[in-house]
């Protein structure tokens, strides 16, 4: 009896899922952006819902910015907030757009991610808590970081181009 009770306490330990855990961490962070499931499904395509909202992962070599050379920033996809800088991006191998820093230090959040069976370091825009990827400590120097992130979590805009209306909208509401 002793060892099911054992049993039962260990798997309600481990048992839990990350999902739980990253739901109660964000809902301790006040977004400037919240919308209902609703509102999300009809703003992003299937493919950003998947990532952004429900902590997906597309896969590698697959996404549309994975080797971008252009010169611009990457916004989220969820926002229209800067995130990250062509000039700090670099090609790390891994079949992801992959940057060694944010744009702006408070631009990104991170929190622990705990699911399959992995400890890792989940990023998520300020803007909205919107899943971007991960952070690994193997990257470039001068911050040894990889900020691996999904294309579908982020609009491109090249130098000199036009901003999505998601961009102005997000500018002219924050960056006053």
């Amino acid at each position: 009896m002793k060892k099911i009770i054992f049993l039962l306490l260990i798997s309600g330990l481990f048992g839990c899922n990350s999902t739980a855990q990253k739901s109660e961490t964000r809902e301790q962070n006040p977004f400037p952006v919240t919308k209902t499931d609703s509102e999300w499904k009809k703003q992003l395509t299937d493919n950003q819902y998947y990532v952004l909202r429900k902590a997906g992962t597309e896969r590698a070599f697959t996404g549309k910015y994975w080797d971008n050379k252009k010169k611009g920033i990457y916004y989220s996809a969820a926002t229209g907030q800067p995130l990250f800088s062509s000039a700090h991006k670099y090609k790390s191998g891994t079949g992801w757009p992959s940057f060694y820093k944010p744009i702006d230090e408070n631009a990104v959040l991170e929190l622990s991610d705990r699911s399959h069976g992995m400890v890792r370091t989940e990023v998520i825009d300020s803007g909205s808590g919107s899943h971007l990827g991960h952070v690994f400590n193997d990257g470039p120097k001068p911050t040894g970081l990889r900020y691996c992130m999904n294309s579908a979590s982020l609009i491109f805009v090249e130098e000199g181009e036009d901003l999505p209306e998601i961009v102005k909208a997000w500018k002219e509401k924050y960056e006053q």
